[in-house]
């Protein structure tokens, strides 16, 4: 499965032979000593231009009330490589570094948006250490890629080809918290429609099951954080016990984020494997609009609602949806699916989480993730006819 971080939907066309998207094919790789200390220091000039760009736009508009734009940043960055005290800039490739100021003025704009806090700065340890080069600082010869500065190609492990012909537009590499090295190759690549599937469902998302289908299946959710919960507890037991800065706590800090990274794994493996299946068998999927930020402040279900990975369930869903010619309507959040009888629309009054099963008016026994999920399947038709009531789509 392509790896959707820096797939693009929106950008997609219509070709002769199918839709042209752009989709990004992620793959292993294992540097050597040498590109190793070459991408460490590429990494921490990234962090440096990022956090020097948020500060000073931030203390312009704090002094002068003057907004910072990205094309000041860009000249603040070529003032900087000239500077004596920071002249080591210019030892990794530009490209890099200018993709940092674009992030950061991609961080601004959902800020003013108002659908993220404001940006904050990048700190050592603590985020993502990755770097986009575009076509202009890599070479793809041979199957082989070579980034710039680097005098030898990149050992990447080609799990799987990339589309025939493909050209690269451009890559990003990262190290995440296990030392471990990826490479995410964006190119165009043609997606065929798939044949109108006759069926459509409701998904009504739970915690004891992971979703509940408005045929009555109902997916099992596999707690892939309980699972190991034990062996993470020990492993971040015994980091608590090391020494700030000493090697053994580095070490005991490598073996938490392992355990973390296998949990990660298996989750977005599962959840590929779901999304990949709704979406070949249902023209329609309907869902809720779920307000995952605010429900992870429940102290007694954050831990369960966080390891579900409903967000990332969602965002799997739409961008393969459009792939393949498919439909995904998600409804208003407030929507009483719950509480509504799926055979005469009664409401009820009150219906506490602990009630599984309730009997409405008209006689009919519900089972409550079922009928959820049935009122959700018709919501979204009747949104998907008319376009009312439904949230704006996130962005």
């Amino acid at each position: 499965m392509a790896d959707p971080t820096l797939s693009d939907p929106g950008a997609s066309v219509w070709g002769m032979a199918g839709r042209v998207v752009k989709r990004a094919f992620k793959y292993r790789f294992y540097p050597t000593a040498v590109q190793a200390e070459q991408l460490a220091r590429t990494f921490g000039c990234t962090r440096y231009v990022y956090n020097r760009a948020l500060a000073e736009r931030s203390q312009a508009w704090s002094q002068e009330q003057r907004r910072v734009t990205y094309a000041d940043t860009s000249k603040m960055l070529t003032g900087w490589k000239r500077d004596v005290e920071t002249e080591w800039l210019a030892e990794p490739s530009k490209g890099p570094l200018q993709e940092s100021l674009r992030q950061l003025q991609g961080a601004f704009e959902k800020f003013w948006r108002k659908q993220t806090r404001y940006p904050q700065f990048r700190k050592k340890g603590q985020s993502k250490e990755s770097a986009t080069y575009y076509s202009n600082c890599f070479t793809y010869r041979g199957g082989q890629i070579r980034l710039a500065k680097q005098s030898e190609p990149l050992d990447v492990r080609w799990s799987r080809p990339l589309p025939e012909g493909a050209v690269p537009s451009q890559v990003t590499v990262s190290r995440n918290a296990r030392g471990q090295y990826h490479i995410s190759i964006l190119v165009e690549d043609t997606i065929s429609e798939l044949e109108p599937a006759d069926r459509v469902v409701g998904l009504d998302a739970g915690i004891t099951n992971l979703y509940t289908l408005s045929t009555g299946e109902k997916i099992t959710n596999p707690r892939h954080e309980r699972a190991d919960r034990e062996r993470l507890a020990k492993a971040q037991r015994a980091l608590a016990r090391k020494e700030k800065g000493s090697r053994n706590r580095a070490k005991a800090r490598l073996k938490v984020a392992k355990i973390h990274g296998r949990i990660a794994d298996r989750r977005r493996d599962y959840l590929h494997t779901l999304s990949t299946r709704l979406v070949r068998e249902n023209q329609v999927i309907a869902i809720e609009d779920l307000s995952v930020r605010n429900m992870v402040k429940n102290r007694s279900l954050s831990r369960a609602i966080s390891d579900a990975g409903w967000s990332e369930f969602r965002s799997m869903l739409e961008y393969k949806a459009d792939w393949y010619g498919r439909r995904l309507v998600v409804i208003d959040r407030f929507c009483p699916s719950s509480k509504t009888c799926s055979v005469c629309g009664v409401i009820a009054l009150a219906m506490p989480l602990d009630v599984r099963e309730w009997t409405c008016r008209c006689g009919v026994v519900h089972d409550r993730d079922v009928n959820a999920a049935r009122n959700i399947l018709a919501v979204g038709l009747a949104v998907a006819a008319c376009g009312d009531g439904v949230r704006p789509p996130r962005t």
